[in-house]
């Protein structure tokens, strides 16, 4: 793992090697790396996952077991940009299982990591320089789970 640029580390219980296989597994240009183990006298048992380095979508990531004494909360997200509709089932589908749907393109997946799975052009829809549009699209928004792209263009259109 490179010590330039960012490296996101997630706080597991015991979790951590399942993680990065699960991410792994979900999303394109992923890659586990290095594993690191607790040696003797560690405050986890001797042998057992300590890190895990890995890369999802191209961005890296520190799986680390740490213990239970810190928890994942919404205060932190992914933003899943999608190109189509197709992607953001696919996104959904994959993040959600085991875990659970939240409002607005938010969830939680198995592990309490919070995503958001949203469409690449949400933001310029959101930010209209009409503000009927912006306005439309956020009430629409507002009402759905996972997000309907057809159905946000057709806010945005004023259908």
């Amino acid at each position: 793992m490179a010590t330039e640029g960012f490296t996101t580390c997630l706080w597991f219980d015991g979790q951590a090697e399942e993680a990065a296989h699960h991410y792994v597994s979900i999303f394109k240009n992923s890659s586990i790396g290095a594993v690191a183990r607790y040696p003797e006298g560690a405050p986890q048992a001797a042998g057992s996952v300590m890190t895990v380095e890995f890369t999802a979508n191209g961005h890296r990531f520190l799986a680390l077991n740490g213990g239970p004494l810190f928890k994942f909360t919404e205060a932190a997200s992914f933003m899943v940009f999608c190109e189509n509709q197709e992607e953001i089932d696919y996104y959904w589908a994959k993040l959600t299982e085991g875990g659970e749907p939240g409002p607005c393109g938010w969830l939680k997946d198995r592990f309490g990591v919070s995503w958001q799975v949203v469409p690449d052009r949400l933001q310029a829809m959101i930010t209209d320089s009409d503000p009927a549009k912006a306005a439309r699209v956020t009430a629409a928004f507002m009402a759905m789970h996972k997000f309907d792209i057809a159905a946000l263009d057709r806010a945005y259109a004023g259908e």
